[in-house]
Protein backbone atom coordinates (compact mmCIF):
# COMPACT_ATOMS: atom_id res chain seq x y z
CA UNK A 1 0.00 0.00 0.00
CA UNK A 2 1.19 3.45 -1.16
CA UNK A 3 -0.18 6.83 0.14
CA UNK A 4 0.62 10.17 -1.04
CA UNK A 5 -0.16 13.70 0.15
CA UNK A 6 -0.04 16.69 -2.15
CA UNK A 7 0.54 19.66 -0.85
CA UNK A 8 1.43 23.49 -2.22
CA UNK A 9 -1.72 24.90 -3.29
CA UNK A 10 -3.08 28.20 -3.09
CA UNK A 11 -4.47 31.38 -4.79
CA UNK A 12 -2.17 33.03 -7.58
CA UNK A 13 -2.68 35.72 -9.53
CA UNK A 14 -2.14 34.64 -13.94
CA UNK A 15 1.48 34.55 -14.62
CA UNK A 16 2.55 33.72 -11.08
CA UNK A 17 4.19 30.77 -10.10
CA UNK A 18 3.02 27.64 -7.85
CA UNK A 19 5.23 24.31 -6.84
CA UNK A 20 3.54 21.36 -5.51
CA UNK A 21 4.90 18.41 -3.42
CA UNK A 22 3.85 15.36 -3.07
CA UNK A 23 5.11 13.33 -0.33
CA UNK A 24 4.92 8.92 -0.89
CA UNK A 25 4.69 6.82 2.11
CA UNK A 26 6.82 3.37 1.70
CA UNK A 27 10.17 1.87 0.70
CA UNK A 28 9.13 1.49 -3.14
CA UNK A 29 8.37 4.97 -4.02
CA UNK A 30 11.95 4.74 -6.27
CA UNK A 31 10.43 2.28 -8.27
CA UNK A 32 7.13 3.59 -9.64
CA UNK A 33 5.81 5.97 -12.74
CA UNK A 34 4.57 8.96 -10.80
CA UNK A 35 2.42 11.38 -12.63
CA UNK A 36 0.31 14.69 -11.86
CA UNK A 37 -3.82 14.75 -13.05
CA UNK A 38 -5.67 17.94 -12.40
CA UNK A 39 -9.92 18.54 -12.41
CA UNK A 40 -11.61 21.59 -12.67
CA UNK A 41 -15.29 21.25 -11.22
CA UNK A 42 -17.37 19.92 -14.34
CA UNK A 43 -14.65 18.44 -15.82
CA UNK A 44 -12.89 15.15 -16.32
CA UNK A 45 -9.88 14.61 -14.56
CA UNK A 46 -6.96 15.10 -16.80
CA UNK A 47 -3.15 13.91 -17.25
CA UNK A 48 -1.14 16.86 -16.75
CA UNK A 49 2.68 15.54 -15.90
CA UNK A 50 4.73 12.05 -15.31
CA UNK A 51 7.91 11.30 -14.61
CA UNK A 52 9.78 7.84 -14.56
CA UNK A 53 11.19 6.22 -12.20
CA UNK A 54 14.83 7.48 -12.59
CA UNK A 55 13.14 10.78 -13.30
CA UNK A 56 15.28 10.76 -16.78
CA UNK A 57 12.30 10.61 -18.77
CA UNK A 58 9.24 13.27 -18.57
CA UNK A 59 6.10 13.68 -20.02
CA UNK A 60 3.57 16.50 -20.80
CA UNK A 61 -0.16 17.37 -21.95
CA UNK A 62 0.07 20.03 -24.37
CA UNK A 63 -1.28 22.79 -22.51
CA UNK A 64 0.99 22.89 -19.94
CA UNK A 65 4.54 22.19 -21.52
CA UNK A 66 6.49 24.65 -21.68
CA UNK A 67 5.31 26.11 -18.20
CA UNK A 68 5.40 23.42 -15.80
CA UNK A 69 8.07 20.99 -14.77
CA UNK A 70 7.88 18.04 -13.16
CA UNK A 71 10.90 16.59 -11.15
CA UNK A 72 11.67 13.89 -8.22
CA UNK A 73 13.59 13.20 -5.37
CA UNK A 74 13.82 9.72 -4.54
CA UNK A 75 16.06 10.26 -1.45
CA UNK A 76 13.33 11.98 0.05
CA UNK A 77 10.24 10.41 -1.38
CA UNK A 78 9.05 13.38 -2.86
CA UNK A 79 7.71 14.41 -6.42
CA UNK A 80 7.76 17.96 -7.60
CA UNK A 81 5.50 20.49 -10.02
CA UNK A 82 6.81 23.93 -10.72
CA UNK A 83 4.19 25.34 -12.97
CA UNK A 84 4.99 29.18 -14.07
CA UNK A 85 3.03 31.48 -16.02
CA UNK A 86 0.12 30.46 -14.95
CA UNK A 87 -3.64 31.01 -16.29
CA UNK A 88 -7.07 30.67 -15.03
CA UNK A 89 -7.78 27.53 -16.62
CA UNK A 90 -5.01 26.02 -14.96
CA UNK A 91 -7.56 26.34 -12.16
CA UNK A 92 -8.40 22.88 -10.47
CA UNK A 93 -7.56 20.28 -7.77
CA UNK A 94 -4.29 18.71 -8.69
CA UNK A 95 -3.68 15.32 -7.57
CA UNK A 96 -0.54 13.11 -7.79
CA UNK A 97 -0.41 9.07 -8.51
CA UNK A 98 1.40 6.51 -8.25
CA UNK A 99 1.82 3.46 -11.16
CA UNK A 100 2.64 0.54 -9.98
CA UNK A 101 2.82 -1.37 -13.70
CA UNK A 102 4.24 -0.48 -16.76
CA UNK A 103 0.99 1.21 -18.88
CA UNK A 104 0.47 4.45 -20.68
CA UNK A 105 1.66 7.40 -18.51
CA UNK A 106 -0.87 9.68 -20.04
CA UNK A 107 -3.96 7.30 -18.57
CA UNK A 108 -5.70 7.88 -15.45
CA UNK A 109 -6.97 4.19 -15.36
CA UNK A 110 -2.86 3.21 -15.19
CA UNK A 111 -2.40 4.21 -12.19
CA UNK A 112 -2.69 2.64 -8.70
CA UNK A 113 -3.15 5.00 -5.84
CA UNK A 114 -3.96 8.92 -5.74
CA UNK A 115 -3.77 11.51 -2.87
CA UNK A 116 -6.71 13.50 -1.70
CA UNK A 117 -5.24 16.52 -4.27
CA UNK A 118 -4.65 20.63 -3.36
CA UNK A 119 -6.24 23.16 -4.89
CA UNK A 120 -5.01 26.00 -7.59
CA UNK A 121 -6.83 28.59 -8.26
CA UNK A 122 -5.77 31.50 -10.58
CA UNK A 123 -7.29 34.72 -10.52
CA UNK A 124 -7.22 36.98 -13.55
Amino acid sequence: QVQVVESGGGLVQAGGSLRLSCVASGRTFSTYTMGWFRQAPGKEREFVAAVTWNGRRTYYADSVKGRFTISRDNAVNTLYLQMNSLKPEDTAVYCCAAQTGSGSYYSKWEYDYWGQGTQVTVSS
